[in-house]
């Protein structure tokens, strides 16, 4: 098993968003987080807590257009710092999942931290998509967070909405969901000995 830090920092700057972020995929779900959209900013700090990752990220960029860029490339980084802390995988569970509910909302989520970036997500009303959440944050760019950590990560990741109503329930199950979905799939297994795939690589 592992004893290297599973750690990561990195940034990133275009000429639509400036991010810095860093992580530790053993911590306690410490969360400081600025990326100047409010609701995001909630839904990284439930992340980090159910996920028992610490995560600190500073975020700006051309939110007076829209937050889609701001929102989504703190995501490409956060899967490139996870991806990046996981190093060769060895000792992990692998697998994880996870079902969690906010009152009326029910969101399930499985994680395979496989190498092979795949997200399957599905179940969100047509409407939650356009709904803008907290004034901001439209219902479509929690799918958008899944795709961009799901890639950079190198993860497998099934995101279903079991049933749901308000809008705010549904991103921040679906968040909760995910993030204890992946706790357990990162967790260094004793029982584990070198890398979880029959390949001898993920």
């Amino acid at each position: 098993m592992t004893t290297t830090p599973r750690t990561a920092t990195l940034s990133r700057a275009t000429s639509e968003s400036s991010i810095e972020l860093s992580l530790n995929l053993d911590g306690t779900g410490t969360a400081d987080i600025q990326t100047s959209v409010p609701f995001y900013d909630h839904m990284l700090t439930a992340f980090a807590k159910h996920s028992l990752t610490d995560l600190t990220v500073r975020a700006t960029g051309d939110t007076e257009i829209d937050v889609h860029h701001t929102v989504e490339d703190t995501a490409i980084v956060l899967g490139q710092a996870i991806r990046q802390a996981l190093g060769d995988k060895s000792g992990i569970a692998r697998y994880g999942d996870a079902r969690v509910p906010l009152d009326e909302s029910l969101a399930e989520a499985v994680v395979d931290i496989s190498g092979r970036p795949f997200l399957v997500h599905t179940g969100e009303p047509e409407a939650f998509v356009y709904h803008l959440i907290g004034g901001h944050f439209t219902g479509a760019m929690v799918r958008h967070v899944f795709e961009a950590i799901t890639f950079h990560a190198g993860l497998t990741v099934h995101v279903e909405l079991i049933r749901g109503r308000d809008p705010h329930h549904i991103a921040e199950a679906e968040f909760k969901a995910f993030a204890r979905a992946f706790r357990a799939a990162k967790r260094l297994d004793p029982e584990v000995v070198g890398i979880p795939s029959t390949k001898g690589a993920l």
